[in-house]
């Protein structure tokens, strides 16, 4: 099949109602909510570099309302070290605002635009006497105009780009991965040359500075005087700048955080110093199969660790199960191929857009992973010293967004201290700073059973919920050497992510009642194996 037919640009009203429908925790530390805002933006920066306008005003729009609206109601916000914290997040977004401002006008225009071609459609076909079979554009048109087009679900697809399939066309996703990987090391590199220090390329990407750093961005004087966010924008700017200005032409009331439904989630991220909370980039949860059994932690102190299995009562409970693959097939989505020919494609970014493989169980699209098959391999002859004796051993998946998908090239084994049963992460600061520098996204973890079977413990679902709050598409590899056995999981949503999420059992092993809280991603799943996709080793233990 060849395509799909045309895709509605979205308008800004429809793109944020989408922004603010995300799920706030308080119970969840405040340190990692400044994480997760690094996130948000690191995301939005490669979308809008990529030309992908909709889905970067999405994720700027929802860092301004996690920034303004929630952490400030926060209960740890109050402290003076969080107070400063908040402060220097809210002069990020008084940088992304004129982001804001200059997408809005682009974005309208495109969606006025297809409001008008529609319209001239319409009347075209009403003009002609020619009766002819009724195309699936035709049949958009008449949608439209009766009021009942589908709402774009997905703003990473409404852009104009063409959509593919990621299964169909996994060695043009292999080509265009090497390319714009290596294209981003250069820039790196050459930015470093440069002399350019980490705080200043912060603040330029926080700025919106992220294509051509010698030209100034041309602002758009649009008003968005009925926006609720600018009104708020402006109060936090006389906050920072210490300045009186004139507020009348922003007057209006807050948004009601009651009036929103809300269900995305952000992540549970591991501790780290003070100094470091600012640095708002992409950060790993604690790579461990044993974590807490609590949402509710002591920022101060290290949650307990329940055991594996093997501390099992075998008399009274029973393993997690393995998921069943039919649970998963009923949600996924049909696979359209689209015939491309690599050698034709520009192999940018910006010249289409890989749809969603799968979708999470309440609808929520999955974008596709791309992990290489010899990845695996390479990790369990990292880990067989290790497996010999009885040790665990456990790494973490890095990579890249590119072209609506995730691209796996980097695995970082860390400093870690291991048992039979466990596996935890010490000096998580050179793991942090590894990320952070080569500006990588975390997008799962692998670790090892060394005499078990291939299954997700309670504890490591526990470790899990902290990937897959943080990004939706967070994956976990299990491999049980000693079986042949390896599998490639995701949480349930719903039942599992809130299952875990909301879990305050105490003891030091659990069971959890749901029956289906995790499945497979990987048969079926939205995680594609890329045959020929590159990767490298970064070991961060001592020698």
């Amino acid at each position: 099949m060849a395509g799909h037919g045309p895709v509605q640009p979205m308008s800004v009203e429809q793109i944020v109602q989408q922004a603010e429908n995300f799920e706030y925790n308080p119970l969840v530390p405040l340190r990692h909510w400044t994480r997760s805002a690094g996130t948000l933006l690191k995301e939005a920066e490669i979308y809008e570099r990529e030309g992908n306008e909709q889905q970067a005003y999405l994720l700027l729009f929802r860092h301004a309302r996690l920034i303004l609206d929630k952490l400030p109601t926060h209960p740890e916000a109050r402290s003076a070290e969080n107070e400063s914290t908040l402060q220097q997040l809210r002069k990020d977004v008084l940088r992304n605002f004129t982001r804001l401002e200059t997408l809005k006008p682009r974005i309208n225009k495109r969606h006025d635009r297809y409001r008008r071609l529609l319209k001239e459609r319409s009347q075209a076909k009403a003009a002609s006497q020619n009766s002819a079979p009724v195309s699936r554009w035709d049949s958009e048109i008449a949608a439209d105009e009766r009021g009942h087009s589908r709402v774009p679900s997905d703003p990473a697809l409404s852009n104009g780009l063409e959509t593919l399939a990621a299964g169909e066309n996994r060695e043009l996703a292999v080509q265009l991965a090497h390319k714009e990987i290596r294209r981003r090391a250069t820039a790196r590199k050459a930015t470093r040359q440069a002399g350019i220090s980490e705080e200043e390329e912060h603040e330029r990407r926080t700025a919106g500075l992220w294509g051509d750093w010698e030209e100034t961005l041309t602002k758009n004087d649009q008003s968005i005087d009925h926006d609720s966010l600018s009104k708020q924008m402006h109060n936090v700017r006389l906050q920072v700048n210490g300045t009186q200005e004139d507020t009348s032409r922003y007057m209006g009331s807050r948004i009601s955080p009651e009036s929103q439904e809300v269900h995305y989630q952000y992540p549970n991220i591991p501790h780290r110093e003070a100094h470091d909370q600012v640095k708002l980039r992409q950060s790993a949860p604690a790579a461990t199969s044993n974590a807490s059994s609590e949402v509710r932690l002591p920022p101060s102190s290290p949650p307990l660790r329940p055991p594996k299995d093997l501390e099992l009562d075998n008399d009274n409970q029973s393993l997690p199960p393995r998921p069943s693959k039919e649970y998963m097939s009923r949600t996924q989505s049909p696979v359209q191929p689209v015939s491309v020919n690599p050698a034709q494609q520009d192999l940018k970014p910006g010249t289409f857009t890989f749809k969603p493989s799968a979708y999470l169980e309440n609808g929520t699209p999955l974008r596709t992973i791309f992990l290489p098959p010899d990845l695996r391999h390479r990790f369990l002859s990292i880990a067989l010293p290790n497996t010999r004796a009885n040790l665990e051993t456990c790494g973490i998946l890095c990579g890249t967004l590119i072209s609506n998908a995730l691209f796996i090239s980097k695995l970082v084994i860390p400093e870690q201290e291991s048992t039979s049963d466990t596996c935890e992460t010490v000096n998580e600061s050179d793991l942090f700073d590894y990320v952070d520098g080569e500006d990588l996204m975390v997008l799962g973890w692998i670790h090892t059973h060394p005499t078990q079977t291939c299954f997700m413990s309670s504890r490591d679902l526990h470790t899990h919920s902290g990937y897959q709050v943080m990004i939706p598409e967070s994956i976990a590899i299990v491999c049980a050497p000693s079986k042949g056995d390896w599998g490639v999981f995701r949480l349930t949503d719903p039942p599992g992510m809130k299952s875990v999420l909301n879990c305050t059992q105490t003891g030091l092993f659990h069971p959890h009642a749901e029956g289906n809280i995790y499945t497979d991603a990987l048969r079926p799943g939205h995680v594609y194996e890329a045959r020929g996709l590159e990767f490298d080793v970064v070991d961060l233990r001592p020698s």
